[in-house]
């Protein structure tokens, strides 16, 4: 190996927290030039893993080599002047400031000795760093109204501004779309030409293949082998993953279908979408499918009465509801599971038990007072039923990974009477088998005679599990296409999505 072709090292790391063994003597080499995929389970150890390159944590065994150099993170703040930076999967924006503040964050530039803000040279620095990347920057916008692809770039952008040498990337495409995705991906590729270490951490495994030199897999706390992508197929990826073959990544079942449980009539709100109309059978699986943007989100929102609707009708068993607030819809047994687990699904610092009973608090109470008794049975059942991993019920949800914190969000809804399920974006951020595990939650929903909305960007989620696909694009239903039919493919659906 030629001398300092490799960036960053971590040799043999350990970790404990409390009852737990995080990082078990992990290894990871990140060389110039060259991006490293980083995967594994929620609670694999990746995290722990990023913060303690990141100088968040100071490992309790191990070493930790910058450049051939071994060094000790006295902190955040001194592993980026070491050259590490950074891009968490909720970024670090501020929504009512311009990309030039954010940029600076923290770093601001004076004139000479005075008080004043060099914002001529911060405004030319941060074009320089955007067109660097080849993306072209509008100075004047604040980012609460920039996309999530360009706010991203922002982020890398920092980065660039603090002449990192690697770049961590926290699972960079959760809120992405097709097209900022690809947007992404030419960036990482120039900046792994440009000669920066790249760690890719993701979830998703074609992004694995299609971007990555080379990949490491983590499994409870430890190393678990380290491979060229080239090298391997995505079953054998699996396999390393959860220590055991995959053989049906969709356990899709098929379950008589029953009368229609929800039946939405021309519903409407001015500029977000038009003329929406579909119904949803107990027993199914109703699928909601099209770009980022074409307001399927926003139209369960409607429904649930989460945000206003300017004309439509909703029928529940044949029967016209008023729905003027979440709370009516959740007497109409509707449940809704948010695509933002972290900002509205939970409350991140309550523990799980009252997590799981937020929404079903009622039913628990004695008198006046909530019955601990009652609350604390139910949150040990759902935890079994839902295997959800954790040392106690009264661990803070926050504490937990991503795939146990949505098991909690769906403990939530599954403890109500709820006869009709909406799921947005139900796995996004979860490793493949706690997807299993929530596609067996919805079979399982199914097999009782629920009806299920499920909201995803991930055609082969909408194809693998749904017994039929609305697509929308703009505001408007532009298709609709059963499991039977022919036209149940991607080009169909995309096809859907795209035209006018």
């Amino acid at each position: 190996m030629k001398e300092h072709e490799t960036a960053v090292e971590l040799r043999d790391i350990i970790k404990n927290f409390p009852g737990v063994r995080a990082l078990d003597g992990v290894s990871l080499t990140l060389k110039k030039g060259e991006v490293h995929g980083l995967i594994g389970e929620n609670g694999a150890g990746k995290s722990t893993l990023i913060k303690t390159l990141t100088g968040v944590h100071k490992p309790d065994q191990g070493k930790i080599l910058c450049e051939g150099q071994e060094v000790v993170f006295s902190g955040p703040l001194d592993a980026k002047k070491k050259g590490i930076a950074c891009v968490y999967q909720e970024l670090n924006i501020v929504a009512e400031l311009n990309a030039t503040d954010n940029m600076f964050m923290g770093n601001m530039k004076k004139k000479g000795n005075s008080f004043f803000l060099d914002y001529g040279y911060m405004n030319r620095k941060t074009k320089e760093v955007m067109k660097s990347m080849n993306q072209e920057i509008d100075l004047t916008k604040i980012c609460g109204n920039m996309g999530m692809g360009q706010l991203q770039m922002i982020e890398i952008g920092k980065s660039i501004l603090q002449e990192a040498k690697v770049l961590i990337l926290d699972e960079p495409t959760s809120s992405l779309g097709e097209q900022e995705t690809k947007e992404l991906f030419k960036t990482v590729n120039l900046l792994k030409e440009q000669g920066m270490a790249i760690l890719f951490v993701s979830h998703k495994l074609e992004e694995i293949f299609e971007l990555c030199d080379v990949v490491t897999v983590m499994r409870d706390g430890k190393h678990v082998v380290t491979m060229d992508t080239d090298k391997m197929t995505q079953d054998d990826l699996i396999t390393y993953m959860v220590g055991r073959s995959l053989s049906n990544l969709y356990p899709k079942v098929e379950v008589p279908k029953g009368d229609v449980a929800m039946e939405v009539k021309h519903l409407s709100r001015k500029g977000v979408y038009n003329d929406v109309t579909f119904s949803v059978r107990k027993g199914e699986v109703l699928g909601f499918a099209g770009l980022v943007g074409a307001g399927r989100t926003e139209v369960f929102r409607g429904i649930f009465a989460a945000d206003p609707v300017d004309s439509g009708e909703v029928y529940i068993n044949g029967k016209q509801c008023r729905i003027k607030s979440p709370g009516d819809a959740i007497k109409n047994k509707i449940a809704f599971l948010t695509e933002d687990r972290k900002g509205q699904g939970l409350v991140l610092d309550e523990p799980i038990s009252k997590n799981i009973a937020m929404v079903n608090m009622l039913n628990l109470q004695k008198g006046l007072f909530v019955d601990d008794r009652k609350l604390k049975e139910q949150a040990e059942n759902t935890v079994k039923k839902l295997k959800i991993k954790t040392e106690s019920i009264e661990k803070k949800s926050g504490d937990l990974s991503g795939g146990n914190q949505q098991k909690v969000v769906i403990g939530k809804w599954i403890n109500t009477d709820a006869e009709i399920f909406v799921f947005d974006e139900p796995t996004r951020g979860i490793d493949v088998g706690a997807k299993i595990e929530v596609y067996n939650i919805i079979n399982d929903l199914v097999k009782e005679g629920k009806a299920v909305v499920m909201i995803s960007s991930e055609l082969p989620e909408i194809l693998g599990m749904c017994d039929r696909v609305v697509v929308m694009r703009s505001g408007r239903i532009t298709g609709e296409i059963d499991r039977k039919s022919e036209d149940f493919n991607q080009e169909s659906i995309m096809r859907a999505a795209w035209e006018v």
